[in-house]
């Protein structure tokens, strides 16, 4: 039992963004007379996943009429998943998906047309993790259950390559790159600072058939927002200390965030049988903890309800509704 004296704080942590085929959308609590919410994306809206599908299948087709390669940096974790969960889907919509048919080059593996199009995942964190979501598939939530009850397998479909030994890596870089075969890469380095993408990058991204494709925050002073910046000027990008010029075409591809958006955090809070008296906004810019402890304001106010919203500076509560 909890005394008059008592206060419930709970600590949102990082909320992730509902609708992931992977993972079971968060829950509100029951209640809470404090509430620590981050507020990451407080600000913005995520495009929904129909939209983001419907433009990952444009970008898809546009690298296949250039004749040229689809290079995805990705982070290993979820939103590797995520990407080969929809490219998946998006093969099986457009009846493409096959077995593949390969020609053997030093032990090179790779599909010869575009009903058989590769779908190379090149990187063996990303590899291994998505090994162990397969594994987890019980978890799954229940769109990817109705999937595997269909006999498909989004993660482990049959135009999947993956490449494992940096050998093979090199190899792989250096056909796509002299052939300009129709190909999806997914390779880690979602910043392009790291990871297999730079190889990718340094042959490729100065010859127009070729197309990048960012599905991630891009850091300040990293080379992936480098590339976007300068992109559109026929710029160039330092690689690993190589000035490399940007022909390829490069385009940015929303909506895969793990983090919730504004409404999903406020979702979040009127989720709850007792909304919270309190709430501290952390774990996010300035100007997002605004603009969510506004919303807030205005959820409260519409509900006749009162709370106060503290943006965490050490000052007096943002205002009282």
């Amino acid at each position: 039992m909890e005394s008059a004296l008592t206060r419930r704080i709970v600590f949102s942590g990082d909320l992730g963004a509902p609708h992931s085929p992977f993972l079971i959308a968060p829950v509100s609590p029951e209640r809470a007379d404090v509430l620590v919410l981050e507020s990451t994306y407080g600000d913005r809206l995520h495009e929904n996943r129909l939209n983001r599908q419907e433009r990952l299948a444009i970008a898809i087709d546009r690298a296949l009429a250039d004749h040229g390669t689809l290079l995805i940096p990705a982070f290993s974790v979820g939103r590797t998943q995520e990407l080969l969960y929809e490219i998946e889907d998006i093969l099986h919509r457009k009846a493409l998906l096959g077995p593949a048919q390969a020609v053997c080059d030093d032990d090179q593996f790779l599909p010869i047309t575009w009903p058989q199009v590769p779908v190379i995942l090149d990187s063996p964190l990303a590899s291994r993790l998505t090994k162990v979501y397969r594994e987890l598939q019980d978890y799954w939530n229940e769109e990817a259950q109705v999937r595997l009850g269909h006999g498909r397998n989004p993660l482990h479909f049959e135009q999947l390559i993956t490449i494992d030994s940096h050998a093979q890596h090199l190899q792989t870089v250096n056909y796509l790159a002299s052939t300009g075969r129709p190909a999806i890469v997914i390779a880690g380095g979602g910043m392009c600072s790291s990871g297999r993408i730079v190889n990718y990058l340094k042959r490729m991204l100065a010859d127009q058939r070729h197309n990048v494709l960012f599905t991630g925050y891009q850091a300040k002073g990293t080379p992936g927002a480098a590339i976007q910046k300068y992109a559109p000027s026929g710029g160039f990008v330092e690689l690993e200390g190589e000035r490399c010029m940007i022909h390829a075409g490069i385009s940015t591809l929303g909506g895969y965030s793990a983090h919730a958006d504004q409404v999903d955090l406020l979702n979040f809070v009127s989720g709850m049988s007792e909304w919270p008296e309190e709430i501290r906004l952390v774990h996010g810019e300035v100007p997002a903890r605004k603009a969510l402890a506004r919303e807030l304001l205005s959820l409260y106010r519409a509900q006749n309800r009162v709370v106060d919203v503290l943006v965490p500076t050490g000052a007096e509560p943002l205002t009282r509704s």
